[in-house]
């Protein structure tokens, strides 16, 4: 990275040296690009599939962000993942997934690639000694997340990067984003985001992103992208990088608003367990502070019961009841009924008294008075 992390969201990617020289990069609304000869590119695109200059600048800011040589995007988020595990699985190759991950990626390779013969492994990521006791000779895949979704647990990157033999370390780094941990720098080969959430900021775009410094994956990464197609729009391009021009500073307030409301919460007797890394309670505690700058802006909640879980969602006003996460505003989930049905009955099946909180950048007393508005509907059952 040239220059410190907020100069390079806002400049990196993008050089205001056209003919007109706007500030922010122009949404190149075309789906094909004029040539001065026969397969003689006048700028280096020929077709927005395989190329476009709003998204080519999006790809080298996150790209930079991350301290990558290599990014491309995507159309969402499960696009990016979908591509991930084409290229580097085939039948018969085995991954090892940890056993708190998004019910989106563990139903895709559950139910696609499973059923195309490829082979995993479920443990516990946090236990570095049971992901090398996972790994086989036909281990081609680790995945981690971390923090994970939703129950916030940490995996020491560089200590998984040190036992992972040949096989490829994936992080999904959504959680944190490139502000708050940078995988690469830790050992990992390719970092994912669904930029829909911290990337893009404002709950308004849906997008995903591959980072590497592998020049040759990213090449198979740079042919699926344009021989599939499963590319964001030049206009879901923009939005992005528009969102991550103040990702620094949103982070910061996600994180200081995410600090105050864990603590409220962790001194509330209608609560069974607060997650959230940055409590010295936590088990990832001192391995989140090693490879995160902060602790991030989740927080999930473990209730006494599963009807308090409920009660606690179906209270807030201002905490929105809505999945996702990322954005400027708070929102609120019940996972095992929402974002993680489709881990139910399996190894990654989530407690249903858990509540996971997308705690945004609203102030941190009104968010408060929400909380215990909630926590007062937990008490009166």
């Amino acid at each position: 990275m040239t220059h410190g992390f907020s100069t390079e969201s806002i400049h990196a990617g993008y050089d205001p040296d056209s003919l007109y020289g706007p500030i922010n990069t122009p949404i190149y609304a075309s789906t094909t690009f004029a040539q001065n000869g026969l397969n003689e590119l006048r700028g280096g695109f020929e077709y927005t599939r395989c190329g476009n200059p709003t998204i080519d600048a999006l790809e080298k800011t996150v790209a930079a962000l991350e301290g990558a040589a290599h990014g491309r995007a995507f159309a969402s988020g499960m696009a990016a993942t979908d591509i991930i595990l084409r290229i580097l699985l085939r039948p018969g190759d085995h991954l090892i997934l940890g056993n708190d991950a998004y019910g989106g990626t563990f139903r895709l390779i559950d139910t696609v690639f499973a059923s195309w013969g490829v082979e995993y492994t479920v443990v516990d990521t946090a236990d570095v000694a049971a992901v090398e006791a996972a790994v086989r000779e036909n281990t081609k895949l680790i995945w981690l997340e971390t923090p994970t979704n939703p129950a916030l647990g940490i995996t020491d990157i560089a200590a998984v990067a040190g036992i992972k033999g040949t096989a490829k370390l994936v992080v999904d780094n959504t959680f944190a984003s490139p502000y708050l941990q940078q995988p690469l720098a830790l050992g990992a080969d390719i970092v994912l985001h669904s930029t829909t959430k911290y990337l893009g900021g404002h709950s308004d775009v849906v997008g995903g992103m591959v980072v590497t410094n592998d020049a040759a994956f990213d090449e198979e990464v740079y042919f699926y992208q344009g021989g599939v197609g499963p590319i964001p729009s030049v206009f879901d391009a923009y939005l992005t990088a528009r969102g991550i021009k103040t990702l620094a500073v949103r982070m910061d307030r996600h994180c200081d608003n995410a600090e105050a409301i864990a603590a409220h919460l962790d001194a509330s007797d209608h609560v069974a367990t607060v997650l959230y890394p940055g409590l010295e309670s936590h088990p990832g505690h001192e391995v989140a502070a090693k490879q995160m700058t902060r602790f991030g802006g989740m927080v999930s909640v473990r209730f006494h019961s599963e009807e308090a879980a409920r009660a606690f969602c179906l209270n807030t006003r201002l905490i929105c009841l809505a999945e996702s996460l990322g954005g400027v505003e708070s929102l609120l989930e019940h996972p095992a009924t929402m974002t993680h049905q489709s881990a139910a009955g399996s190894q990654l099946e989530v407690p249903r008294d858990l509540v996971r909180i997308s705690v945004g950048i609203e102030d941190i007393d009104d968010l408060l008075a929400d909380v215990d508005a909630a926590l007062a509907a937990v008490a009166s059952l």
